[in-house]
């Protein structure tokens, strides 16, 4: 026999070899994905042990082969984005010609493979909040946008709306018990395991450990991967002189000592946490935090003293921010992260001292309707969570709670933040009736019980001086009167 042929012989065999061990481990985890989560039938919770039943350790390549066309994947969000795991899905999308993959998720860090151009038809992304990473492929018709308030979307999940057939998150290192947790992005994830027939792990030794809602026990993975990678940052951008004002008032007029805070992202919610060094006993119950929480802890101003819901410990569903952060949070029982449907949930936010809820927006009309997710018919991020804590701080129990909306008076442009009507196609997330507090530099718009007449007027005077009287020849011809107080 030829050298030649021997050598065409050996890889033949090879190849053959290699494609059957594939088909084999392809056959064991599809197996496993038909026979997945007897166990739900007496428990849906990932806590518990379960007895005789660990976890497959294998590659991010193998673990994504149970994806199949057609299937509904979850991808965990925020600074638990698993970005090995993501990639590794994408390129299994494309060499094994997949086809109507649907990949749901929040916001997402990384850059979002699947979402591209040359993805189209292999997958498609289901945006429960926009990240930067999947905003072209939802204004391009490539993927979609569901609009849904933050709280309810474990909802989905867990009333069987939307079924899920695989979830990729992230989590931490196992501890002695076998224990992981889903370290700084607990939000609607935890529902999400419930739910999901099969699941991979990524674990990975910078993942915080936190304490809440975010413990999993190994046993109910079906498949774990190793990671090592640092965990995408958000660090602050330098506020202006606009959003530092915009920071002084609401922190000088708005928020008490004792107050419980929940902040949106932004440089707003940064600018107003910069303001609060000098105040005492604030608290924390919020969607999400970033750094500004953690330097407000260590000035003394937070100390969760006077919180009736988990009294002592910062309440939060997902966090995002520095390294340091996500040193600050690891192992720390000060930090309690909790399943979203708990954090968002009007009748617990309302129940703590004070509730002030400051979030940010990019519009208001002269009604008070509120544009945050979109410019015009541009989407631009989601509903998330402001409705929840707008509703939360104006039904507090103690009748003290503050929902505050900022904005600066212009865009970079120089065009009026508020104006007469919103733009043709523009979303309105916080409606007209859900308003109370307006500020923006010039100072603070109190909507609640005003009329129109009153609102238009109210919103005047704290708009740019430039766009002032334009606004109001805009009220009177749509109110068919005058502005006033």
């Amino acid at each position: 026999m030829s050298a030649v042929r021997s050598v065409s012989i050996c890889k033949t065999i090879s190849r053959v070899v290699k494609s059957r061990l594939t088909a084999q481990s392809s056959a064991a985890l599809n197996v496993q994905l038909q026979n997945r989560r007897s166990f739900h039938l007496y428990s849906p919770e990932p806590f518990h042990p379960i007895p005789d039943k660990s976890p497959t350790w294998m590659s991010a390549e193998e673990a994504v082969r149970v994806v199949r066309s057609d299937m509904r994947v979850y991808v965990h969000g925020a600074a638990a984005t698993p970005i090995t795991l993501v990639e590794a899905l994408s390129e299994h999308g494309l060499s094994s010609s997949l086809s109507n993959v649907e990949v749901m998720h929040i916001h997402t860090e990384g850059p979002g493979t699947y979402a591209k151009p040359e993805y189209e038809g292999i997958f498609r992304s289901n945006s429960l909040f926009i990240g930067a990473n999947c905003r072209e492929a939802v204004n391009s018709g490539r993927g979609d946008f569901t609009p849904i308030f933050l709280c309810e979307i474990p909802l989905l999940f867990r009333r069987k709306l939307i079924e899920l057939d695989v979830a990729m998150i992230s989590v931490s290192s196992p501890d002695k018990h076998g224990f992981c947790t889903l370290g700084p992005s607990v939000d609607c994830t935890r529902a999400a395991i419930q739910n999901a027939r099969f699941i991979i792990g990524l674990v990975n030794p910078h993942m915080p450990r936190t304490f809440g809602d975010g413990m999993i026990h190994m046993s109910h993975f079906d498949a774990m991967v190793k990671g090592d990678y640092p965990l995408p940052e958000l660090k602050a951008t330098e506020q202006t002189d606009i959003e530092k004002q915009i920071g002084r008032v609401i922190a000088g007029n708005l928020v008490q000592d004792g107050a419980t805070l929940q902040m949106g992202i932004g440089s707003i919610p940064d600018a107003v946490l910069d303001a609060l060094w000098s105040h005492r006993d604030l608290g924390i119950h919020s969607e999400m935090f970033s750094d500004g929480v953690m330097d407000l802890v260590e000035r003394g101003a937070i100390t969760n003293a006077q919180k009736v819901i988990h009294p002592g410990k910062i309440v939060g569903g997902f966090a995002m921010g520095t390294r340091k952060l996500y040193e600050f949070m690891d192992d720390n029982p000060f930090i309690v992260m909790c399943d979203i449907a708990f954090v968002n949930n009007v009748s617990i936010i309302s129940q703590n001292p004070r509730v002030t809820a400051i979030n940010s927006c990019i519009e208001v009309d002269l009604t008070g309707q509120v544009v945050s997710d979109s410019i015009g018919t541009r989407m631009y991020s989601g509903v998330g969570g402001q409705v929840d804590f707008m509703r939360g701080a104006a039904l507090s129990n103690d009748g003290l709670g503050k929902p505050i909306l900022a904005l600066p008076s212009t865009t970079k442009r120089g065009e009026s933040k508020i104006v007469p009507f919103i733009k043709e196609g523009a979303g309105v997330v916080t409606t007209r009736a859900h308003v109370h507090y307006i500020v923006t530099e010039y100072g603070i718009a109190f909507l609640f019980g005003k009329n129109l007449r009153q609102r238009a007027h109210a919103l005047i005077e704290i708009a740019h001086p430039d766009h002032r009287e334009h606004l109001e020849e805009a009220a009177f011809k749509r109110l068919k009167c005058m502005p006033s107080p």
